[in-house]
């Protein structure tokens, strides 16, 4: 892809997301700009704004007032749905809407529903690591992390599993490609679209037990779905639910390939398992959204104009010092652990319970199964845009 900018020169007033060194860098870059730029600013994107602190992440993440969600991923292009439902609700909507569009989701991301799916994760990421075989060198991240929420979410949504090349595609075009040519975003809105309509009219001619044909029988206000609402809350979950976590679960196991004191505590005591992926979930947290101004306010002293962008990078507050002792610390046995990987405020990620459930399998599979692996080489490949995660990590079995 061909950037419609050019290099960055200057990270606090002239940054881009979507360039690799952004992701590659990031926590030394949120650093730094905690020192001297708490708030930085580019003229790119039509204007954006990207606060660094705990403090101002969570005061944006808070305010409706001043902030509107009709889009959470920043582009030029971008043909913005209106206020209050936006393109993809719940998570593009505003109050009072947003608040029955998250809960006719509550039910199918209820905790109980949730560990229903788990035998169908583990059965998964057993398969993944069973077609691995004995090879000496595998990606952890291609090979396998990025495998099981593609099936997860094919599988919830009741899409042909099969098609996982293709959601790869439309992660890559929604999230990864924001800063190409118009024509080019475009033509990806329209594959995505398109993709959706078959399956949304196949549901509709042959229902099943599913998420997409819970979302067609739904109801709102007393009234059916409309079609673009099931259409943009499909979107929602076929694409927030992919990249994230494969994210997350590719950023722990390039820790623990790269940290062997906690990969040999995990795999002596994997009843630490869960305490130390919220401590993976802190340090490496993939998500980034997004808000736009719909009022003038000043935020850190900087002045927001109505329509400019603003980044809430969640990962960038979740290794604030001010906020989390020894910050920049990974403790796998961290006892209090209050981070934002899934987000603040109306919008906390409603499928944080399905996330917690693939890292954590994901995690005791791979150990119980490769006990002893290192990282094979220096070079790591990083995703780009607001999903941070390395998109290759390939381990030596030892």
């Amino acid at each position: 892809m061909t950037s419609i900018y050019g290099p960055v020169t200057d990270w606090a007033t002239d940054f881009d997301h979507a360039e690799p060194e952004y992701n590659e860098n990031a926590p030394a870059l949120w650093a730094e700009l905690r020192e001297t730029c708490p708030v930085a600013h580019t003229d790119r994107y039509n204007g954006t704004w990207l606060p660094v602190t705990h403090e101002l992440v969570t005061q944006i993440a808070y305010d409706t007032e001043h902030f509107t969600s009709r889009s959470v991923i920043v582009s030029p292009f971008e043909q913005l749905a209106p206020a209050p439902i936006g393109g993809a609700p719940p998570i593009t909507s505003d109050p009072p809407f947003h608040h029955d569009a998250r809960r006719l989701l509550l039910p199918a991301f209820a905790p109980k529903k949730i560990e229903q799916w788990e035998p169908d994760v583990r059965t998964l990421c057993k398969g993944l690591l069973a077609e691995l075989g004995d090879a000496d060198v595998i990606d952890a991240a291609a090979q396998y992390a990025q495998h099981i929420p593609v099936n997860v979410i094919a599988l919830m949504l009741g899409f042909p599993v099969e098609d996982a090349d293709i959601f790869f595609g439309f992660v890559h075009d929604v999230i990864e490609g924001i800063n190409v040519e118009l024509e080019q975003r475009m033509q990806a809105f329209i594959r995505l679209d398109d993709y959706v309509d078959r399956q949304v009219r196949e549901h509709v001619e042959n229902p099943r037990d599913d998420l997409t044909t819970f979302l067609l029988n739904s109801t709102i206000f007393g009234e059916p779905l409309g079609l673009e609402h099931v259409r943009g809350s499909i979107v929602l979950l076929l694409i927030a639910g992919i990249d994230t976590t494969w994210s997350a679960i590719s950023s722990s196991l390039l820790h623990l390939a790269t940290h062997p004191e906690d990969r040999e505590r995990l795999v002596a005591d994997p009843s630490l398992i869960p305490t130390a992926i919220e401590e993976f979930l802190r340090a490496y947290a993939p998500v980034t959204m997004a808000r736009m101004v719909k009022e003038d306010v000043e935020i850190g002293g900087c002045p927001m104009k109505v329509d400019d962008w603003v980044l809430l990078p969640f990962p960038a507050a979740n290794v604030d010092p001010a906020a989390f002792d020894r910050a920049d610390e990974v403790l796998i046995d961290r006892a209090e652990n209050r981070h934002l990987a899934f987000g603040l405020g109306i919008h906390r990620c409603i499928g944080s319970n399905l996330a917690r459930l693939e890292l954590r399998v994901a995690i005791e599979e791979f150990l119980a199964h490769y006990p002893r692996f290192e990282l094979a080489t220096d070079k790591v490949t990083w995703s780009v845009g607001q999903i941070r995660g390395p998109r290759t990590v390939p381990v030596r079995i030892r």
